[in-house]
């Protein structure tokens, strides 16, 4: 690898990894808070919005229940996954999505291993309630977040190299240097 595109790479994964932390923090911590406040009572916040304790064993809209392991299994090779494409992505949005994804999938991970009796066994924490939608969390909305910016990127990616002809895309370096330049 060359000079530019190790910093290049460098750049992504300080990108990738502080947009994981930062999610894993502010999920972790409203969901230590959650625990404590929202043991024995509701909190309405705003019109439909109020904070509701739930735990989830299962997977989205809580189905799945029991599947655990293999949810904790499915986190760990998605974050793998996600973090070992990063120098693929070229463009800050898409880079931030992975950092969503990994960082939700990872919160959503901790409940599974720590909230519970054996590897995987562990219900997560929800407790954003709409009252009309299933109750959720940050590491839910991040992840939701992520996910709509990485098809984004993928749309515009595939927009613009129809566009371009094959083989007329911008280089790595060029899209990643400017876009990348302040992270």
């Amino acid at each position: 690898m060359n000079q530019v595109a190790d910093t290049l790479d460098g750049r992504r994964s300080r990108i990738v990894g502080v947009t994981s932390a930062a999610v894993l923090v502010a999920d972790l911590a409203t969901k230590i808070w959650a625990t404590a406040a929202l043991d024995d009572r509701n909190i309405d916040v705003i019109w439909k919005l109020r904070f509701h304790l739930v735990s989830n064993t299962g997977f989205a809209f809580s189905t799945g229940e029991g599947l655990g392991p293999v949810l904790g299994v499915v986190a760990i090779v998605i974050a793998v996954a996600l973090w070992r494409a990063r120098h693929s992505f070229t463009t800050r949005p898409g880079i931030i999505a992975i950092g969503l994804v990994i960082g939700g999938a990872l919160g959503n991970l901790i409940d599974r291993l720590f909230r519970g009796r054996g590897f995987g066994r562990g219900g997560v924490v929800d407790f954003i309630d709409l009252q009309f939608w299933p109750v959720f969390n940050v590491a839910d909305s991040a992840i939701v977040v992520g996910v709509v910016l990485l098809m984004w990127h993928f749309w515009r990616d595939e927009r613009r190299r129809g566009e371009a002809g094959v083989g007329g895309a911008e280089s790595d370096a060029d899209t990643c240097g400017t876009v990348c330049r302040n992270g």
